[in-house]
């Protein structure tokens, strides 16, 4: 057979959206190969089918940078963190017109771990701001600003509009695109309406009795839970197909209330304006979001719990206090007792890599604070060699700067073992989720003043006990090691001279 009439006979039975209902058609494609599909020239008795219709002449796009602009600096967004995918413009410090000179800052980023300052790099003038202060979600490499060598030059960027940023809008996120309509096959008219059509606003009632429906629409229909009631078929005699399915969008009207429910007016009302409030979610969250549930759902995490006496630790802490220039905390004892167990128990200084545990050899300790943002964790970089002095310092300034989202990323990546303290909320004991590709992290409770044995005349003592909770990925620590790390930790705090050795 010609290879013209294979081209006729595949073009109508397409056409058809029902390959099933023309069976004559079958015997056309005995000898049909994919060579004579492509030598064949395109039928010209037959019309070709229906298409969509074409789209509107696209918009002239903004005039891009070229040769009419006077020599100048497109300003991107770079990589403030590893992680970082894209950024929030929360301020500019600069305006348009004002001198730059190499290291100012020039505006401040939300990345997804903190709000960096970003500074210039190079001398000039800001001659054009691209994206406004508060626009959320700018992908890396988005040119921010233009910066001109001379003064001179400025005007000439007033209408200047970067093709990336044409349509980027601070805050508000584009509308969705509307459904896709599916055109009705001229081969298959709709049913007469009835005379009394719904109101346009009315959803569609379901259909009752037979429905026509194909094995795979009705297969798929399944697999996304769609009532086949409720989907219009465009095949012949109103058939229900695969395209049908695919494209049904569900209507937003409650469906028809079955025989004996309620009626849609008893229903409970939608809560009304005012009583909630919607707070969008900010670049550090989100990243915190995604980070514990990857931590909970690939770590094996297990938990030990020991009681320490703090009782030494609080008269050395008060005597140390009275000395000038000193102000220890209760904190400050426990990270230098972290990284000093850290070091007898290094599998807890440890990291999963997947293809090697990676053992450190130097302690940094990550210290949970709580901001505004959300909780980040900045650094006490080489804590085991540090006084309690030079780790308290650290500590206050690190927290300081956290409150304020000035933390730089180096000040807060990384870390080989994390401590988070709630026992200045009066919480006695709680399970820390670890913070991935760290091994463990330290849960600290509250201290509570209790009876324990002692050698004297009453057989009793009062002490203060703490009570803390290692989590261990047991990938790295096992329960035995975990143990051994809060043995010496506890011994360490109950002999805190030890800590001098």
């Amino acid at each position: 057979m010609g290879s013209s009439r294979l081209e006729e006979s595949f073009r109508i039975v397409e056409s058809s959206h029902q390959p099933s209902t023309l069976p004559e058609y079958v015997d056309a494609f005995k000898n049909y190969t994919l060579d004579a599909a492509a030598a064949a020239p395109p039928a010209a008795s037959v019309p070709p089918p229906p298409a969509a219709a074409p789209p509107p002449p696209s918009q002239p796009s903004p005039q891009a940078p070229g040769s009419s602009y006077p020599p100048h600096m497109q300003i991107t967004l770079p990589a403030l963190s590893p992680t970082m995918t894209m950024g929030t413009v929360q301020r500019w410090e600069k305006k348009v017109g004002e001198k730059l000179n190499e290291g100012d800052l020039l505006a401040e980023i939300e990345t997804d771990k903190a709000t960096i300052g970003f500074e210039v790099q190079e001398e000039g003038y800001l001659a054009k701001i691209l994206v406004p202060e508060g626009t959320r979600d700018v992908p890396l490499g988005t040119a921010l600003c233009i910066i001109v060598e001379k003064e001179a030059d400025i005007p000439a960027f007033a209408d200047y509009k970067a093709a990336a940023v044409t349509d980027m809008k601070a805050a508000a996120p584009p509308p969705p695109p509307p459904p896709p309509v599916m055109p009705t096959p001229a081969a298959a008219p709709p049913p007469p309406q009835p005379a009394a059509a719904p109101t346009p606003a009315a959803p569609t009632p379901p259909r009752t009795g037979r429905i026509l429906v194909s094995p795979l629409a009705k297969k798929l229909a399944a697999e996304k839970g769609i009532d086949l009631a409720q989907v219009k078929g465009t095949g012949p005699d109103g058939r229900i197909t695969k395209k049908d399915v695919e494209s049904f969008v569900p209507t937003k009207a409650a469906p028809a209330p079955a025989p004996g429910a309620v009626p849609a007016a008893a229903a409970v009302a939608a809560a009304p304006e005012g009583t909630f409030t919607d707070i969008p979610i900010s670049n550090i969250r989100r990243v915190i979001a995604q980070r514990l549930m990857q931590s909970k759902q690939t770590i094996p995490h297990y938990y030990l719990s020991i009681d320490v006496n703090m009782g030494k630790v609080l008269v050395l802490r008060k005597e140390l206090n009275q000395e000038e220039n000193v102000k220890l905390s209760v904190n400050d004892f426990l990270i230098k007792a972290s990284a000093l167990a850290c070091l007898k128990v290094p599998e807890a200084n440890s990291s999963w890599m997947d293809t090697v545990i990676r053992q450190n050899h130097v302690v940094d300790v990550s210290v949970a604070v709580s901001t505004p943002a959300g909780l980040i964790t900045p650094i006490v970089f080489n804590a085991h060699i540090k006084g309690l002095a030079a780790i308290s310092k650290d500590v206050a300034s690190l927290a300081a700067k956290a409150r304020e989202g000035k933390l730089q990323p180096h000040e807060f990546q990384g870390g080989t073992f994390t401590i988070s303290n709630l026992g200045m909320y009066g919480i006695k004991n709680f399970s820390a989720i670890i913070n991935p590709p760290q091994a463990c992290i330290l849960a600290v409770g509250s201290s509570e003043q209790r009876l324990v044995p002692a050698d004297n005349e009453k057989g009793f003592d009062v002490a203060s006990v703490m009570s803390v909770t290692l989590s261990c990925d047991h990938r790295v620590v096992d329960g035995a090691v975990g143990a051994q790390w809060l043995a010496e930790f506890k011994g360490f705090l109950e002999k805190p001279v030890t800590m001098l050795l």
